[in-house]
């Protein structure tokens, strides 16, 4: 090329105002230049002119794991490090690893987790009774007042519990049975020999049940209980109602009720939970699947309830307290649970989700569902005592369970009469119902179905009916009268316990995603990172940076639309005192050469 074509472009690049014209059309060109120019520009050589040396054409796995035909062994092992995190990455993040071993764990059976919690819980499970005592005796059976309660109580039971004569069955279930002990805990309530006046439970039963029998019945039952001085209301301690006292009906009906039907030889009304209770309870662990883990197969080798003439009444489909189907597998907001106390299976419904206050770890909240002790709900009229009539039920709020308590006219309900009929309250002074003291709630974490923390609240209520005829109660009117109401619940987990909960859930999931999704980050940067200083030192070579720089020194020739034009540095070239107006008076053919 000219040396005149060398100043015209010289001038035109180095002007301090040049023709915008101009300038547009050395942008266009140099935007077109092709990459073998460039890679002369900057010194490198074309693809098909590299060579390692004189040993063949350098690779791409070559470059990036060897240096100078050696094999570099630090770039190798990281290359296989980053490789491996990013495919251990990927697949960790779409196998669900964590759960597999949690449901492995969660199967009841010998060695796992699950079976030491459910044989064992050793968690604190307290028993709270509230006795009622009557004050205003006198002036309920000769003024017609209305029973004037006080509520006595805290009594404060610790219950060991755990199962004993287990037994697992090929269909996935297990067998078992409850020992119970219930140990009195003073500290924590009130003196339990305070004397306490209660309705004479045996006597009012007697009577409620011949209160529609001929006078003749009644009469022989009136002599009677004047002859043996039975009285209508009785002076207790705590202790003596929860767990036994002679009386003399009872042990009466002892001797001479057919078997069915015979009570225990002394009245109480927690008589018999403590030691290992009669009912073999079989369960389903979880090896068949999660859908009824926990959940009641048979009760004493029956598959429904001897109580009830007909489903759902006679259902056993619940809990037996210890663990629930998690609702991860069910995708269900409803449970259910089996409460012998309850004489029936008690229909849960989820109502919120959160994070427990105490143990930090994430639960749903169930409560029982609205209609569980609405009588006259369709799926309650068997518990009726006439199905067929819905007039034969009891008020809103009453359960009866008459057919678990050797046919005595006890009816259980929430504590104070919650959500009941509000003539049941109205007919006594002393109840004030608060959903927060008195209401049932369970608290179970959905991936594992563990009870978090639990309160059952009921009350026990005795229906009496007036008996005219009989003369020690013939003062006595028809009332539900309240006798007591407990309260069992799991304040908290053990910390073994509540650690476990606490990283296979809340841990877990925060940790899994980082941990996976961490490693393919980690191996992506250690792969990149090899390729950028492999790329580096390949193109970026002292060798390759020094001829670039004389190539900038003399200029580089770039061919653009079959024309040369040159590049000139200003520090390679004096420039011309030229200006602008030079500029546009120059010769337009700049290719041409000069005389």
């Amino acid at each position: 090329m000219c040396r005149g074509c060398q100043l015209h472009a010289m001038q035109i690049l180095m002007a301090p105002n040049p023709a915008p014209r101009l300038t547009r059309q050395l942008t266009k060109q140099y935007i077109r230049v092709g990459q073998s120019a460039k890679n002369r520009l900057f010194g490198v050589a074309p693809h098909f002119m590299q060579r390692d040396n004189g040993s063949g054409d350098k690779k791409p796995l070559q470059m990036l794991v060897s240096e100078k035909g050696r094999m570099s062994s630090v770039k190798l092992g990281v290359i296989l490090v980053g490789a491996f995190l990013v495919a251990i990455g990927i697949l960790l993040s779409s196998v669900p690893w964590v759960d597999f071993i949690i449901l492995k764990n969660l199967k009841i059976w010998n060695g796992t987790l699950a079976y030491s919690y459910w044989q064992k819980p050793g968690v604190i499970r307290l028993t709270k009774v509230y006795v009622f005592n009557m004050t205003n005796q006198d002036g309920f059976l000769n003024n017609g007042e209305k029973p004037l309660l006080q509520e006595i109580g805290p009594f404060v039971y610790r219950e060991d519990m755990e199962k004993v004569n287990i037994a697992f069955h090929d269909n996935g279930t297990v067998s078992f049975q409850h020992r119970k002990i219930l140990r009195f805990v003073p500290e924590m309530s009130v003196d339990r020999k305070t004397k306490i006046v209660l309705p004479n439970i045996p006597l009012l039963t007697l009577s409620t049940h011949v209160s529609s029998s001929f006078p003749l019945v009644q009469f022989v039952v009136s002599t009677g209980a004047r002859t043996m001085g039975l009285k209508p209301f009785v002076q207790l301690t705590a202790d003596q109602l929860l767990f036994g006292y002679d009386d003399t009906l009872v042990r009466l009906a002892h001797s001479v009720f057919p078997k069915h039907l015979r009570p225990q030889a002394q009245m109480g009304l927690l008589l018999g939970r403590n030691g290992t209770l009669d009912e073999v309870s079989t369960i389903y662990t979880g090896h068949a699947g999660m859908e009824e883990f926990g959940y009641i197969d048979t009760l004493n080798g029956r598959k429904e309830l001897p109580y009830w003439q007909s489903s759902p009444c006679n259902s056993i489909k619940g809990s037996e307290g210890s663990v629930w189907p998690p609702r991860a597998a069910t995708q269900s907001d409803h449970l259910s649970v089996y409460d012998k106390d309850l004489c029936r299976v008690l229909p849960l419904t989820r109502r919120s989700s959160a994070t427990d206050d105490a143990s930090g770890i994430f639960a749903d909240l169930y409560t029982p569902s609205d209609d569980a002790f609405t009588p006259t709900a369709p799926e309650n009229l068997c518990f009726c005592e006439d199905p067929g009539n819905p007039e034969s039920c009891p008020p809103k709020g009453l359960q009866n369970i008459a057919p678990c308590q050797y046919e005595a006219p006890v009816y259980l309900s929430y504590p104070h009469f919650l959500d009941a009929d509000p003539t049941l309250v109205e007919a006594v002074n002393g109840l004030n119902p608060d959903p927060e003291v008195h209401g049932t709630f369970f608290k179970i974490q959905p991936k594992l179905g563990v009870t978090i923390s639990a309160k059952v609240r009921v009350q026990a209520n005795l229906w009496v009916r007036n008996a005219a005829h009989v003369g020690a109660v013939s003062k006595f009117p028809t009332i539900v009268f309240p006798l007591m109401w407990l309260e069992e619940g799991v304040e908290e987990l053990t910390p073994a316990i509540q650690r476990w909960v606490y990283l296979a859930t809340t841990v877990a999931e925060t940790a899994v995603p980082v941990c996976t999704y961490g490693a393919i980050v980690v191996g992506l940067a250690m792969l990149a990172g090899v390729f950028v200083q492999s790329y580096r030192k390949v193109v970026f070579t002292r060798e390759n940076l020094e001829k670039g720089k004389e190539k900038l020194r003399r200029g580089s020739s770039f061919l653009v639309n079959g024309q040369h034009r040159l590049l000139i540095l200003r520090d390679s070239y004096s420039l011309l005192n030229a200006t602008p107006e030079d500029a546009t008076d120059m010769d337009p053919d700049p290719g041409r050469d000069s005389p």
